[in-house]
């Protein structure tokens, strides 16, 4: 729950339509993954999932964030916790049983690894699903928003939105958007996204095609409604059959791929830029990188 005692995350079923809306509500914190968020989702996506009279999702969040990623406060409190949780079981004080449920009361959360380590292949993939996907971005959608957007099938977003993987300015690589980016934009459109933590506009991602349509925020929901309606007015066994083709080309190549990445990523995310990224940027001064 958000502390005024609205849910993280709003779940709504629409069966005439055959489809589901997921709204993030976390607005005060950039409807980050944290709180309840990644639990309440992964509940909602697994009954969604189930559900034979749903034959689409959209993903949507309430103000001015559609997600900023990770929420790296909601991990360091939990970091904090599960750190003296721990200090408790080596020093004898509570016993394996009671460590268990303390852990798991903390919940999981998202540590200062970067990486792989993020919403977006370490759990289950919206690519992975056999149902459609689609991203209605309401304004930010940075990190792992920007990775969830990416794994959503079709994209549309108001004119103030902005994408952005900024790992890099961070000593860091990204996460689930190293594979995505070069397979959803031209290649060199995705390496610039990638290797200058540049921001990538609404108006830019309609023109090379990351987005299929730029709508006025009082018409996003209303537009994402009707693409979901005329694909739901269609056969649910076709539209799982497209899907899957069109996301066999998409992860072709894929596994090779994240072998690759975790090797890079362990190597990278350990190394003495990885500390002084986030340092730098809590200090809010410029990194001194020293290629180690």
């Amino acid at each position: 729950m958000s502390q005024d005692g609205r849910p993280d995350l709003i779940y709504e079923k629409f069966p005439k339509g055959h489809y589901a809306i997921f709204t993030r509500n976390r607005p005060e914190r950039l409807n980050s993954m944290g709180g309840n968020m990644t639990r309440l989702m992964n509940e909602a996506m697994q009954d969604f999932a189930t559900d034979s009279n749903m034959s689409v999702g959209i993903i949507t969040g309430v103000g001015r964030s559609y997600s900023s990623g990770a929420d790296l406060r909601d991990a360091a409190e939990k970091g904090v916790r599960a750190t003296e949780v721990e200090r408790q079981f080596a020093a004898g004080e509570i016993d394996s049983v009671e460590r268990g449920r303390l852990i798991a009361e903390i919940g999981p959360f998202v540590g200062s690894g970067g990486g792989l380590a993020r919403y977006g292949r370490t759990q289950s993939s919206l690519a992975d699903l056999n149902k459609p996907f689609i991203a209605a971005v309401n304004g930010i959608a940075v990190a792992g928003g920007c990775e969830n957007a990416m794994d959503c099938d079709i994209r549309i977003c108001t004119p103030e939105s902005y994408f952005g993987l900024y790992e890099v300015k961070r000593g860091f690589m990204p996460g689930s958007g190293i594979y995505w980016a070069p397979r959803l934009m031209p290649m060199g459109e995705g390496l610039y996204m990638l290797l200058t933590g540049d921001n990538l506009t609404a108006q830019r991602a309609k023109e090379i095609g990351f987005v299929h349509e730029v709508v006025e925020r009082d018409r996003l929901l209303p537009r994402a409604v009707e693409i979901a309606e005329m694909i739901g007015a269609n056969a649910p066994l076709a539209i799982q059959g497209v899907k899957a083709m069109a996301q066999f080309w998409r992860q072709f190549g894929l596994g090779q791929q994240q072998q690759l990445a975790e090797w890079a990523s362990k190597y990278i995310n350990l190394s003495e830029d990885a500390k002084e990224g986030p340092r730098a940027f809590a200090e809010k001064r410029a990194p001194v990188w020293k290629g180690a």
